[in-house]
């Protein structure tokens, strides 16, 4: 438990330096290290809430939030997240959903897409991918902004900055209504013992996430540590499909 709370500290000070929650990473982690399958998205839904709670009120205190473009999006996605964590999935079928959520998620961390010229999207078409995107953080304990913000950013929604608080505040919702679904859905009480059993990882990402929102990590610097992360997830993803 102590080396595992130890990358979860590293991992939630990087994710938080960079603009998300770390949920991909932390699923590898615990999957790696042998947590009951069923268990791990809560704990990572945890994580998720404690890493970008920090960073979603210093966003909004410096006036970054643009609370009237993204107020809808987590209104579509957070009841797809709660019912995401109430849905019974078997293991077989949770692993499966597991593996490609990691390796989709390591393709989105690895590319990062910049267009020339912003990709057209209907707006109509924006609300049911942030709620699919939604019910998918409630199921397997992602919650979401890694696969949102490229979209946002492709479709030139916002400047840089106004995705990232977006993609911070979309996490952390997701996160909260998620987690209150897997604990319903695993008896409550019993879930949320499991969850504080591994108390060490909560206070890594804790502190991790609190020094990681301190720092502003260089362009460059975000993009190794992106790419590092990626071929980790990546990794996990493709053991949990193929059985190696």
């Amino acid at each position: 438990m102590t080396s595992l709370a130890a990358f979860f500290g590293l991992t939630a000070l990087l994710y938080a330096a960079v603009g998300f929650g770390g949920g991909s990473t932390y699923t590898a982690l615990l999957l790696l290290g042998g947590v009951a399958v069923g268990l791990v998205p809560a704990i990572s839904l945890a994580c998720n809430v404690i890493v970008v709670t920090g960073g979603t009120i210093r966003f909004a205190r410096a006036g970054a939030m643009p609370w009237a473009k993204a107020l809808p999006l987590i209104a579509v996605a957070a009841p797809l997240a709660f019912l995401g964590g109430l849905t019974p999935v078997k293991q077989g079928l949770l692993v499966l959903l597991l593996g490609l959520s990691l390796l989709a998620s390591a393709l989105a961390l690895m590319f990062q897409p910049q267009a020339a010229k912003p990709v057209a999207l209907p707006a109509k078409l924006l609300l049911p991918i942030a709620a699919a995107i939604g019910y998918l953080a409630g199921v397997v304990g992602i919650g979401g902004g890694i696969f949102l913000a490229p979209i946002l950013h492709l479709i030139r929604w916002a400047e840089a900055r106004s995705v990232a608080a977006t993609a911070s505040l979309f996490i952390l919702v997701n996160s909260l209504f998620g987690l209150t679904g897997q604990l319903i859905k695993g008896k409550g009480g019993a879930m949320l013992h499991a969850v504080a059993g591994h108390w060490p990882l909560l206070v890594a990402v804790l502190i991790g996430g609190a020094i990681g929102t301190q720092l502003a990590v260089r362009a460059g610097g975000a993009t190794l540590i992106r790419r590092l992360t990626a071929l980790l997830v990546g990794f996990v993803g493709v053991r949990l499909l193929f059985g190696f």
